[in-house]
């Protein structure tokens, strides 16, 4: 194991003003986002929006990597230009996620655990030599009536440290994603309480399987009430809870934090992020930056429709959402982003 590539890499990846580009949806929720807006449900649309991603002018501004599904890393244009070299030649990283989908865990209601691990090694391995340089794995934490359980805590968190672990063998930095999910009605205090005990849980099992924190990021929701909860925190009350969490939590050795988006609409997420800058950038020892996905994506999905007109529109959505959240990340984020499209 090579650490300080790993490093190296883990360190552009949170270099100056960028994020991560979160376009590793499978084919069952790439499938179902096109039909809810009528595009064909075919692998050859599926090919031709990566495409439109890809090759986004500026795209690389603000985008340091690409987490890619299996069937994106194998793609490319309409005349045969693999889509993870034109996101190597605009120095952007790509990379790839591993695990298999979360499924129900056998003997508790309510609760999953992620699949994967079966031939991980040789499935990474090949990925490396594809050119990947970073994977992805999430683990779904859900919020309810006497969940999680401490049970299903440790066995996700135990998964994420052997994943992470077989990746900076393979060469490649693992994002480690554990995701506490927005479902349900719970209060932003207790989206704190269950986060805080997941991310211990996880910094726990990386340390006993001897992962380097120094080559990983880390991947995690931002501290939020449920979306069927009647609380409306503002700005400063999630940024409050979200950075204290993880002071508490992720050791200062971690290179970055990068927020998945979760749900959340593209603008709050920029907000969101922005606000966390403004008011506690000066006491993180951490890079706190993004890496959305629907939050990036979902404007120039409903621009593009499919048509290939649309295309150069839907674009210039999608490179100034990476944008919105550039400049959240610096903290210089303000509302009339969104309005003048600046």
């Amino acid at each position: 194991m090579d650490t300080s590539t790993l490093k190296t890499i883990a360190y552009q990846l949170m270099q100056g003003n960028k994020g991560l580009l979160a376009m590793d949806e499978s084919t069952t929720t790439c499938n179902k986002r096109f039909q809810e807006l009528g595009i064909p449900q075919t692998e050859e649309y599926r090919r031709k929006y990566r495409d439109l991603i890809v090759n986004a002018p500026g795209l690389e501004e603000y985008i340091s990597g690409a987490i890619l599904f299996d069937e994106t890393i194998h793609q490319s244009t309409a005349d045969g230009t693999l889509f993870i070299d034109i996101l190597e030649g605009k120095g952007i990283i790509p990379g790839i996620k591993v695990d298999e989908g979360a499924i129900p865990m056998v003997g508790f209601p309510g609760e999953k655990i992620t699949e994967g691990l079966d031939g991980l090694g040789d499935r990474l391995k090949n990925y490396y030599q594809m050119g990947a340089r970073f994977a992805k794995w999430r683990a779904v934490i859900t919020i309810g009536a006497d969940i999680p359980s401490s049970t299903c805590i440790k066995a996700n968190a135990y998964t994420l440290a052997r994943y992470a672990m077989f990746c900076q063998e393979a060469g490649l930095v693992p994002i480690v994603e554990p995701e506490v999910v927005m479902d349900g009605n719970h209060s932003l205090q207790r989206c704190a309480e269950v986060t805080t005990e997941v991310i211990h849980a996880v910094f726990n099992a990386l340390y006993q399987h001897r992962v380097d924190l120094e080559g990983m990021i880390l991947k995690p929701n931002m501290i939020l009430p449920g979306e069927d909860s009647a609380e409306k925190p503002g700005l400063d009350e999630v940024a409050e809870a979200t950075v204290k969490c993880f002071l508490k939590t992720v050791p200062a050795s971690v290179p970055g934090i990068a927020f998945l988006s979760g749900g959340q609409s593209a603008a709050l997420a920029s907000e969101r992020l922005n606000r966390m800058h403004t008011r506690f950038g000066d006491v993180m020892p951490w890079v706190l930056t993004y890496s959305f996905s629907r939050a990036i994506q979902q404007p120039a999905l409903e621009l593009w429709k499919g048509n290939d007109e649309n295309i150069v529109a839907a674009q210039r959505a999608l490179v100034h959402r990476a944008a919105c959240n550039s400049a959240a990340k610096m903290g210089v984020y303000t509302a009339d982003m969104e309005v003048n499209g600046k």
